[in-house]
């Protein structure tokens, strides 16, 4: 508690501050860049709903209605306010061709991309940290140099084609298939985990070659430090030596790191989920896309960007309360 008292407990709080007031300007950024991507795309979202064909049956006036009942026929400034608004309101539009709303969506589908990245993230750590250690430990042996060419392996390698991979195995040895509707954790666990199992595992591999490299580069740099040999000197056993002081400070980097992978996992998650025919977020985004699903498709990569600046936000603090020098830059 002596931390958060005095100036120290001042600095965290300005700290905090001028990280959400940097939030709240990337997230006002972000929605201005969403709204005008999506309104200069080209085609016409019409188009996309009645078809090629229906489209030319529709007479002048009932396509400035149908224009108008979208809300696609104001001045940009105003249908922008009017996102915003419905946004702020929790009203996020519906889907042109399904009969659900984008929210109802993202509460059906959204837990099932959560756990994917979740469960990716922690596959990097259990994958990637015990890797770096013996990396780091045996710098140019022959482990160090099996770890170095799978890491830029799986760092060259596409998550959806290795997906794909996985798939097409499971197809033919084992007669797999993909799931049509998503099952709850609480509802049937095991059912829920052979759905999630497979974007996890191929994202969190992906995840672990990015936490390999950045762990071995930092735990070498860290146990060069002048009181990780003074521990040493003092005849402090070498396991613990690493375990409590040189691993500690190397893993900062490696925090700060996941957050970021953790917020890129969501983009990733849209070709990996299509690989494996899993109905998250991901997939709806694709079929979105696809179908030229305007509203859905706005406020999906407006919910990911909001979680991934939440993300950083919530790693950039964690990191502030393990480094208190973070606090005063």
């Amino acid at each position: 508690m002596v931390e958060w008292s005095g100036e120290l407990g001042g600095a965290m709080y300005s700290y905090i501050a001028r990280r959400l007031a940097f939030g709240a300007l990337t997230v006002l950024g972000v929605s201005i860049m969403v709204f005008l991507i999506m309104r200069i795309l080209p085609g016409d979202p019409l188009v996309a709903i009645f078809g090629p064909e229906g489209m030319s049956k529709l007479t002048e006036a009932q396509r400035a209605h149908y224009m108008a009942e979208l809300g696609l026929s104001d001045p940009l400034w105003v249908q922008y306010l009017a996102w915003v608004k419905a946004i702020i309101a929790g009203d996020f539009g519906r889907s042109f061709f399904r009969s659900e709303s984008v929210a109802e969506m993202i509460m059906r589908r959204g837990p099932l991309t959560a756990e994917i990245a979740i469960l990716s993230v922690l596959i990097s750590w259990i994958v990637g940290i015990p890797v770096a250690i013996l990396s780091a430990l045996k710098p140019n042996s022959v482990a160090d140099g099996v770890v170095r060419f799978f890491s830029i392996l799986f760092l060259a390698v596409p998550g959806f084609w290795v997906g794909m991979l996985i798939v097409l195995a499971l197809l033919f040895w084992f007669g797999y298939k993909a799931p049509l509707v998503g099952v709850s954790l609480f509802v049937d666990p095991l059912a829920n985990l052979q759905i999630v199992i497979g974007p996890a595992v191929v994202l969190g591999l992906g995840q672990a070659a990015y936490i390999a490299r950045m762990g071995r580069s930092a735990l070498l740099e860290v146990i060069r430090e002048d009181y990780v040999r003074t521990a040493r000197a003092k005849g402090l056993n070498n396991r613990l030596v690493i375990a409590l002081h040189a691993l500690p400070n190397a893993l900062l980097p490696v925090i700060t790191l996941s957050g970021v992978l953790l917020g890129l996992v969501l983009a990733g998650s849209i070709p990996v989920e299509r690989a494996f025919g899993t109905p998250g977020l991901g997939y709806s985004m694709f079929q979105a896309v696809s179908e030229r699903d305007v509203f859905v498709m706005q406020n999906l990569v407006f919910l990911y960007a909001v979680v991934f600046v939440v993300i950083n936000i919530a790693v950039d603090v964690t990191i502030a309360l393990l480094d208190p020098r973070i606090r005063y830059r």
